[in-house]
């Protein structure tokens, strides 16, 4: 199932991901820092929602309270409470 993720608090806009039981692939950032968040698309696919939130879960950028990490942990949660 496709799944779209509206962010807070970052540069990036929007979170795009597939969630299949609790497995996420094809993760896409519409905005942020390009590299950075390539990389993080690249570091997840495959894994699971837990494994995601252990990894990104509370990871600030700056002086924010948050990050395009932080809110993709975030954002596979509320995908996968959503199917389940």
């Amino acid at each position: 199932m496709r799944y779209t993720y509206k962010t807070s608090g970052t540069c990036s806009k929007r979170i795009d991901f597939d969630i299949d039981d609790d497995i996420i692939s094809n993760v896409e950032f519409t905005g942020g820092c390009n590299g950075n968040t390539q990389g993080v698309c690249s570091l997840v696919d495959g894994m699971t929602v837990e494994q995601i939130e252990k990894k990104l879960k509370d990871i600030k950028c700056g002086m924010k309270g948050t990050s395009c990490p932080d809110q993709l942990s975030k954002a596979v949660r509320e995908a996968y409470n959503a199917i389940h």
